[in-house]
C-alpha cells in the first residue's frame, strides 16, 4: 500500500462506505488497551498472593500502567503526526504484547511493575492513533456510527474488564491462574498486527517537520507531577509531597504554554483550546472517566471485600449492564445524526438518576445485595450508552487532519487523568465510609457503596451541566 503525507482515501469526502475492516482492527488495539486498566484489578489479590506483594508493591502493579500510559500518550500522538500513524499503532501493539508476555512470566513483584510501565508505554502509543485513524478514514457521514461503535468498545472494556478478569482468574486455565489475564493478550496482539499491516492505510500530518523536544520534556513533567500523586495520594494518606507535586504540575503546565506559543512546530497547538467543542469535551471526558473509574473500583471492592463474592461471582455482575450499554450505545450512533446533542442531553440526564437512585435505594435500606444494585446499574449503562458513544465525536468533530494526532493525544490523556482523579477523589468518600471491621460487610458494603454513589451523582451533575454548554450543531469536514 502506498505511503503519502496525507493519504488520499483518508479524506475523500465522497467516499461513503465505512472502511470496516481497518476500523474493526484499530478498535482491537483499544479495547485491549483499556481492558487492561481494569483486568488487572479482578486479579490483584491473586498477584499479591502469588507473588507475596506487599500492599504497596499491589498498588504500583496496578498504577504503573495508568502513570505511564497517561504520560506519554500526547507525545505518541505528535510523533506518529510526524513518523506515520499505521507505524506508531504497530509498534505500540508489538511493545504491548511482548510487555504482556513479561508480564505473564514475571516471578517476582519488581519485574512485573517493570513490564506493566512498558505495556502502559505501548498502549500509549496505539490508542491515539485510533482516533485518528477514524477520524481521517472515516467519511462525515459515517462518523457518528464509528464513534458510537468505538463509544460501546471502550465502555464495554471498562465494564467487562471485571468480568473477564474474573472469568480468566477463576478458569485457572492451564494452572496459569493469574497469569491468564495478560497470557490472553499474546495471541490478539499477533492478530491484530496481521490485520492492520493488511488494511490499515499509512497517513502523516502534512504539516508537521520535526519533534517539539523542548515541549515533550517539560509536559511529560507536567502530566507525571499530576497524575503520580493523583494515583498514589489515596495510598500514601495526601502527604505533604502530594500537594507538592500538584503545585508543581501547575507551573510545568505554564511553562509548557510558554514554549508552545513561541515554537514554530508545537507539540500542542494552543488554537485547539479556542474550539468549544474540544475544551468543553476535554473537561467532558475527564468528569465521565471520573464517574466510570471510580464507580467500578468502588463496586467491586463493595462485592468482594463486603459481599464475599469471588473475582468471577462478582464479575457476573456487571453482565447486565454491558449487555444494556451494548444496545443504547449502538441506538445512540443512529440517533446522533439526527438529534445531536439531545442524545447527550438524554444520556447525562439518565445516568444522573441512575447514580441517585442507588444512593436513595442503598440509604433506605441500609445493607447491600446484588439484586439491590443491578437495577440501578442497568440504569446508568443505558444513560451511558447514550452520553459516551457521541461524546467522543463531539470532540474530535472540528479537528483538521493535520491536528488529529496532538487532538487525539489530548483526548487519551484526559481519559486516564480523568480516571485517575476519580479514584483519588470518589476513592477517598468510598473507603471513608467502608469499614467492614466496624459495621460488618454487607453494612459496610452498603455504606461505603451509598457513599460512591453520592460521589458520582455531584460529578454527573457537573456532567449534566457542560453537554447543555456544547455546540448544538454538528459539523461535517
Amino acid at each position: 500500500m502506498t505511503n503519502t503525507n496525507e493519504h488520499a482515501a483518508l479524506s475523500t469526502p465522497e467516499a461513503t462506505a465505512v472502511p470496516w475492516p481497518a476500523v474493526a482492527t484499530v478498535l482491537v488495539g483499544m479495547f485491549m488497551a483499556i481492558l487492561d486498566s481494569y483486568i488487572a484489578i479482578v486479579a490483584g489479590p491473586a498477584i499479591q498472593s502469588d507473588l507475596r506483594a506487599t500492599d504497596g508493591e499491589l498498588q504500583w502493579v496496578l498504577a504503573s500502567y495508568q502513570l505511564a500510559y497517561a504520560v506519554f500518550m500526547i507525545t505518541a500522538g505528535r510523533i506518529a503526526d510526524l513518523h506515520g500513524r499505521k507505524r506508531l499503532f504497530m509498534l505500540g501493539i508489538v511493545v504491548f504484547t511482548l510487555a504482556s508476555i513479561a508480564c505473564a512470566v514475571a516471578p517476582s513483584p519488581g519485574v512485573l511493575v517493570a513490564a506493566r510501565i512498558v505495556q502502559g508505554l505501548g498502549a500509549a502509543m496505539a490508542v491515539p492513533q485510533v482516533f485518528g485513524v477514524i477520524t481521517l478514514l472515516v467519511p462525515p457521514a459515517g462518523r457518528h456510527r464509528v464513534f458510537g461503535v468505538l463509544g460501546v468498545v471502550m465502555g464495554l472494556a471498562t465494564i467487562g474488564g471485571q468480568l473477564i478478569g474474573g472469568v480468566l482468574v477463576g478458569a485457572d486455565l492451564f494452572g496459569s491462574g493469574w497469569r491468564a489475564v495478560f497470557w490472553v493478550n499474546v495471541p490478539i496482539g499477533i492478530v491484530t498486527l496481521l490485520l492492520a499491516a493488511k488494511y490499515v492505510p499509512e497517513s502523516k500530518a502534512a504539516g508537521a517537520r520535526r519533534l517539539d523536544v523542548p515541549g515533550v520534556a517539560v509536559l511529560t513533567a507536567a502530566l507525571f507531577l499530576l497524575t503520580f500523586p493523583l494515583i498514589q495520594g489515596q495510598e500514601a494518606g495526601w502527604p505533604w509531597w502530594t500537594w507538592a507535586c500538584f503545585a508543581a504540575s501547575l507551573v510545568a503546565f505554564a511553562t509548557f504554554v510558554f514554549i508552545e506559543r513561541r515554537v514554530g512546530d508545537p507539540l500542542m497547538n494552543l488554537a485547539l483550546f479556542r474550539l468549544r467543542s474540544f475544551s468543553l469535551g476535554l473537561v467532558l471526558v475527564i468528569c465521565v472517566y471520573a464517574l466510570l473509574s471510580s464507580y467500578y473500583l468502588a463496586l467491586s471492592v463493595s462485592l468482594q471485600d463486603g459481599l464475599g463474592l469471588s473475582a468471577l461471582e462478582s464479575g457476573l455482575v456487571y453482565v447486565p449492564t454491558a449487555v444494556v450499554f451494548f444496545i443504547s450505545g449502538l441506538v445512540a450512533g443512529r440517533l446522533a445524526p439526527k438529534y445531536g446533542r439531545r442524545v447527550l442531553e438524554a444520556g447525562s440526564i439518565i445516568v444522573t438518576i441512575g447514580y441517585l437512585s442507588a444512593a436513595v435505594l442503598l440509604l433506605t435500606i441500609g445493607e447491600m445485595t446484588p439484586g439491590l444494585v443491578v437495577p440501578t446499574l442497568m440504569l446508568q449503562g443505558l444513560g451511558g450508552g447514550l452520553l459516551i458513544t457521541p461524546l467522543l465525536n463531539s470532540v474530535l468533530a472540528r479537528i483538521e487532519p493535520d491536528a488529529v494526532g496532538m487532538a487525539s493525544g489530548a483526548l487519551s490523556t484526559a481519559q486516564q487523568v480523568g480516571a485517575a482523579l476519580g479514584v483519588a477523589v470518589v476513592g477517598a468518600v468510598f473507603f471513608t465510609s467502608f469499614r467492614p471491621d466496624v459495621d460488618g460487610p454487607a453494612q459496610a458494603a452498603g455504606h461505603g457503596f451509598a457513599a460512591a454513589s453520592l460521589g458520582v451523582f455531584v460529578i454527573a451533575v457537573i456532567v449534566t451541566g457542560l453537554v447543555f454548554l456544547l455546540p448544538r450543531t454538528r459539523v461535517s469536514r
